[in-house]
């Protein structure tokens, strides 16, 4: 090995030792009960507002950005998977002032207050007051049918290599030591609380199915919805919707995925398909998916072999629970 090659390799090497590295710049919070002085005020509300006398729905993600800092996104029509046509929304940053977080744009202001957003329209007869609500994925907790796979049911990791529970919960970084062709999966994440981190820093982690296509999971909450942030099928599609609940939130998702053939050398007869469920909302619906490569990172080369459940870990502390795999019959 020549000396430039050597030290080639010494830089790849630092690179991946670096990128392994979690860049949070903030603290990060696991627990519900014990986040920062934002954390009440993040979240979902919905309601009406009054415009001309007319009553519009409407829904508002309010997403805290650290140091009394907040984003909201206004949804015309409800919230995103509950009256939202993707079209209309409206963003606005706001403060914190004690215990009253305040919104202001040219169009109108909003504040938020003992649990509920009050918006007022600007030179118009536009008011209304919404209520803070608390969705929940209607496949939360999912019993696994009789001829389910159980990878991990709360107890212990002894279906994955690297496998470690804490709390009755799954940690990141583990592959099951069962592999499957075609199946269906069910699985609960639960992402971190870390308000002053951005973009891939902010709880990152993802499932890959067979270990090579993964569905990104990220604390994506009030963000646009693309192919590297929570729902994506990472460098392949954006979710068709950004389901993705706020932060420390228990989330689902439900996949069906049906398995690229292969022909004696290898060459793709038929790609790999998916559909998600993301919190029981249809947000992929039969995906091909590239049978020649694999989405990034993922620890499985293509190919016709069955392949394993991969939870990956960024250095983010995302936790999992109520694992099962229904392997298909055909």
């Amino acid at each position: 090995m020549t000396l430039p090659t050597t030290i080639r390799s010494l830089a790849i090497l630092l690179a991946l030792l670096i990128a392994s590295v979690s860049l949070a710049k903030g603290p990060t919070y696991t627990d519900p009960k014990e986040t920062d002085d934002d954390f009440a005020f993040q979240g979902e509300y919905q309601g009406a507002i009054q415009v001309a006398g007319e009553k519009i729905k409407i829904g508002v993600q309010v997403i805290a950005l650290g140091d009394g800092q907040f984003r909201s996104v206004a949804h015309v029509g409800g919230l995103p998977g509950d009256g939202w046509d993707g079209t209309e929304k409206h963003t606005a940053t706001g403060s914190r002032q004690g215990a009253v977080v305040v919104f202001e744009d040219d169009l109108a202001t909003g504040k938020i207050e003992n649990g509920k957003l009050h918006i007022t329209a600007k030179g118009e007869d536009v008011t209304g007051v919404l209520e803070k609500v608390n969705r929940k994925s209607p496949t939360l907790g999912k019993r696994p049918p009789a001829d389910a796979v159980v990878l991990f049911d709360g107890t212990k990791a002894d279906n994955f290599r690297g496998g470690n529970v804490v709390d009755g919960l799954l940690q990141a970084g583990c592959t099951s030591k069962q592999t499957f062709g075609s199946h269906q999966v069910h699985i609960e994440f639960r992402l971190p609380y870390q308000p002053h981190d951005r973009g891939q820093q902010r709880g990152n982690s993802g499932i890959y199915l067979q270990g090579r296509y993964e569905c990104q999971m990220l604390d994506s909450f009030g963000l646009e919805g693309k192919q590297n942030e929570c729902g994506g099928l990472y460098s392949v599609k954006a979710p068709d919707l950004n389901m993705c609940l706020p932060p420390l939130s228990w989330q689902t998702y439900d996949i069906d995925f049906t398995a690229g053939t292969y022909d004696d050398a290898g060459k793709v007869l038929t790609n790999p398909r998916v559909t998600v469920r993301h919190n029981g909302v249809v947000i992929h619906d039969d995906v091909e998916l590239p049978g020649q490569r694999n989405t990034t990172a993922a620890p499985s080369k293509p190919g016709n072999a069955p392949g394993p459940i991969y939870l990956q870990n960024h250095s983010n502390p995302v936790v999992y629970r109520n694992i099962w795999v229904v392997p298909s019959r055909s």
